[in-house]
């Protein structure tokens, strides 16, 4: 039931998120919800990989090439996606922050 519970909250979020945001845009609530489900799948399968092997690079900029990953990822689901659309690197950039950081909200309400 958590999981469901989270997957619907942060759809919202991520609805209200790319319509608030410039550079973001959504079609509607279901491809908020498929957004969710591809971020996540994405961030289960690739993410370690990338974060391997941008490790040199992550320690040489103290963390902050994470974001960059981060961003891909987005990127990436805007390729994967019909219904979502990102302007370019800077938006998805932004995106990702604000995204992660209401995620992290959200996942401390719920737990």
């Amino acid at each position: 039931m958590g999981f469901i519970l989270k997957l619907l909250l942060t759809a919202i979020l991520t609805f209200v998120l790319a319509k608030f945001l410039p550079g973001a845009h959504l079609d509607g609530f279901t491809d908020a919800i498929l957004l969710v489900i591809v971020l996540a799948i994405l961030n289960a399968v690739l993410k370690p990989i990338l974060k391997i092997l941008g490790f040199p690079i992550t320690v040489l900029t103290l963390g902050l090439f994470l974001l960059v990953i981060n961003a891909v990822i987005v990127l990436l689901a805007d390729y994967f996606l019909n219904g979502f659309a990102v302007d370019g690197f800077f938006a998805a950039l932004l995106f990702s922050i604000v995204l992660s950081l209401v995620t992290s909200v959200v996942d401390m309400v719920i737990d």
